[in-house]
């Protein structure tokens, strides 16, 4: 048994082992008591700037008895350490149809995962290809703008989450959230995760944790069809009974009767063809924008104060080191609309993110040192179905094509996305030159009025939202502050359907699952879902 000891605060510069002390005097014992120490939580409070300090909650062991000393120190802010463990629920029995899972998203991963480890052996399909190919494949289409619609930003060994910042934080809370991080720590994330409030797990770092990942499951007994895209669907009395998929230039119908579809918030051909076949679904909110990007130096001095500016000085102290600033904005428009900003990655890159012919779309990503110039988030208007110029069920998706479509041809027909700094976009004029923040998009980008690409349901949001935030955090108004367009892809515009036992009302066994069906947020949320399909799927039997 461990005691829990909330609100230990220490100067960021602070030797962390001087928690121990800390500890000991909260609990009225000689630090020498203390014969355990594990960071439960930290956070970085910045209210008091300059003056910056560490939050943390820490759970100790002590060779006194727990409730001797609880009785003794009568510290409310001391109390004994309860942990939920979660496990995996174990299968009543084997199927006679090995269970399929479609995508290998953070969904379908874990879900994977789950199942493999009760001994199910799922069959995965991913339409992308293994982590270090679509690596290189990824670089290349960054450096000359040859793209694969097969293997992209988008597509491939970990989801459109690997090439992001990792980030782990989530709105919700969840039992199965500790195990996902305690897993994704054994696979070779930084064990920060388990504790810091903000978790990352950097994009560099994920390219190895997605194939350690992999590895583990075909270890337990699963299997991994790289190159394998989901194509039909076959049912009989509702019931769903085989798949129809593409795999090495050949079709294929593989029996099926428990499916875990987790297809990502891309997979536009799949909607298609889920909606030929007459599955349940509608359209829902999502929303789109533009990646702005501001010099992190400049962030970091608005968050922490002129004396923590440099990002580099920050880290002089390896054990205590401030990491680079970041923000989470959201405006509410006196005259109607809403913004707000997503995704945001310190110390990080715009880069290309298309997954079809024709289209330009971008996104934000992160290594785990986040130690480069420019900070970039996305910002986002919120859109409603009835927003829509086409109120179909894939009204939305069609409204991004349209705009992705726009913007590839703004950018000069060459993946070049249309770009524009934030005093030229205020005063519609086109961008000319560049100030003191240079776009890092690539594979490049072109001067443009972006008024001439987004919709004026878009630009008139954006047009209020930034005076706003830069009332909110100082800076974020700067002239020089680049923004590129579009940002499309933040969620799914679809909801694929399903009931309480997590199963299409249309075509029992089939389990919709993670962001691309409508059910997830992130990378955090997306791998809860993963795991709540797969234990219906383990309930099932």
């Amino acid at each position: 048994m461990m005691l829990t000891i909330r609100d230990l605060i220490l100067p960021y510069q602070s030797d962390p082992s001087m928690l121990y002390y800390l500890a000991a005097q909260a609990l009225g014992v000689q630090a020498a008591q203390i014969t355990e120490l594990r960071i439960r939580k930290r956070s970085l409070d910045a209210r008091k700037k300059p003056e910056l300090r560490w939050i943390y909650t820490v759970d100790v062991a002590t060779r006194k008895s727990e409730n001797q000393i609880l009785r003794a120190c009568r510290n409310f802010k001391v109390s004994i350490a309860r942990d939920v463990w979660y496990k995996p629920p174990k299968a009543k029995s084997a199927p006679a149809q090995r269970p399929v899972v479609v995508g290998f998203g953070p969904a379908g991963m874990f879900a994977a995962l789950a199942l493999a480890m009760v001994g199910l052996r799922p069959i995965v399909l991913e339409r992308g290809q293994d982590a270090a190919t679509r690596h290189e494949t990824v670089r290349q289409f960054w450096e000359t703008g040859r793209l694969d619609p097969e293997c992209n930003v988008q597509f491939g060994e970990g989801g459109a989450g690997t090439f992001s910042d990792g980030k782990l934080n989530t709105g919700t809370k969840n039992e199965r959230q500790g195990w996902v991080l305690r897993q994704l720590v054994s696979f070779g994330a930084d064990e920060s995760i388990l504790y810091d409030a903000k978790p990352h797990v950097g994009t560099d770092v994920l390219l190895t944790v997605v194939q350690n990942l992999r590895s583990k499951i075909l270890a337990l007994g699963g299997e991994v069809r790289f190159g394998a895209k989901l194509t039909g669907l076959q049912g009989e009395d509702g019931e769903l009974t085989a798949i129809e998929i593409a795999h090495r230039n050949r079709t294929e119908v593989l029996p099926c009767r428990q499916l875990i579809l987790a297809p990502g918030h891309s997979a536009r051909d799949t909607f298609r063809m889920l909606e030929g076949f007459g599955l349940s679904m509608e359209p829902k909110p999502f929303s789109m924008g533009v990646r702005v990007e501001h010099l992190q130096k400049k962030i970091n001095e608005a968050q922490y104060g002129t004396a923590h500016a440099d990002q580099h000085a920050m880290k002089d102290a390896e054990t205590t080191a401030l990491p680079p600033a970041d923000y989470k904005l959201n405006v509410r428009l006196p005259g109607g609309g809403s913004a707000y900003t997503f995704c945001m990655c310190p110390g990080g890159y715009v880069v290309g993110a298309a997954s079809e012919p024709g289209r330009v779309v971008t996104n934000g990503m992160s290594n785990f040192a986040r130690d480069a110039e420019n900070a970039n988030a996305a910002l986002l208007v919120t859109l409603e179905p009835e927003d829509f110029p086409d109120r179909s069920t894939l009204g939305g998706m069609r409204w991004q094509e349209a705009i992705e479509a726009a913007a590839f041809r703004a950018g000069g027909g060459n993946y070049h996305a249309p770009a524009q700094r934030v005093e030229d976009f205020l005063a519609r004029r086109p961008t000319v030159e560049w100030g003191s923040v240079k776009p890092t998009y690539r594979p490049g980008v072109m001067f443009c009025d972006l008024h001439d690409v987004l919709p004026e349901q878009l630009t008139r949001v954006l047009e209020g939202a930034i005076p706003a935030m830069g009332k909110l955090i100082k800076g974020y108004d700067d002239p020089d502050a680049v923004m590129t367009a579009p940002e499309t892809r933040s969620s799914s515009p679809v909801r694929i359907l399903r009931d309480s036992t997590l199963q299409s009302p249309s075509l029992r066994g089939l389990y919709p699952c993670g962001e691309g069906a409508g059910y997830a947020g992130g990378i955090m949320s997306a791998a809860v879902d993963g795991l709540l399909c797969a234990e219906a799927v383990i309930a099932q039997g």
